[in-house]
């Protein structure tokens, strides 16, 4: 899943939960599919089953219902990591979710911009710009292993191949 397409199943996505119902609600196509279940009669509850599925297929061709599996999200999850998010974790599944602390990846490029600080570019499409003023020594070569961690108060940092760590913010 692109980074676009995942942020175009969070706009759905925020799009059905700013309604006026609960962030957990399911969707009403979903919730008549469900509601088929109860229907004692087997014919009934096959014509329910097959007018609700149709329904439910509809709603998410045409991007009223996106639906994304657990692979999905952890993708989704990763691509957005640093960024300034809050409405995230209730899309991604009940409070207490697991949250990523830190992400892996390695350096396709980094650029010294003004003032002596650097810009970070992953291999991951990621961008990441040092906003500490530390003067940061690393091997400025593509592939070299990068972590991305968080840290207090909302900041980040970054080390390249066990460099000194260096304060960014993502891009």
């Amino acid at each position: 899943m692109s980074l676009i397409s995942g942020l175009a199943a969070l706009a759905a996505a925020s799009t059905l939960s700013t309604q006026a119902e609960p962030a957990q609600e399911r969707p009403e196509a979903l919730a008549r599919l469900m509601a088929c279940r109860g229907i004692a009669d087997s014919a009934a509850r096959l014509v329910c089953f097959d007018t609700a599925a149709g329904a439910l297929d509809t709603a998410e061709r045409q991007g009223d219902v996106v639906v994304i599996d657990r692979a999905g999200v952890a993708e989704t999850r990763r691509q957005l990591f640093g960024f300034e998010m809050p409405s995230l974790p209730r899309l991604f599944g009940p409070e207490g979710a697991v949250e990523l602390d830190s992400i892996d990846s390695t350096l396709q490029s980094a650029s010294l911009v003004g003032e002596g600080r650097w810009v970070f570019r992953l291999a991951d499409g990621s961008v990441w710009r040092q906003i500490d003023s530390e003067r940061v020594r690393f091997q400025n070569r593509p592939g070299q292993p990068v972590r991305v961690r968080k840290a207090a108060l909302g900041s980040f940092l970054l080390t390249v191949d066990g460099s000194r760590a260096v304060r960014v913010r993502r891009q």
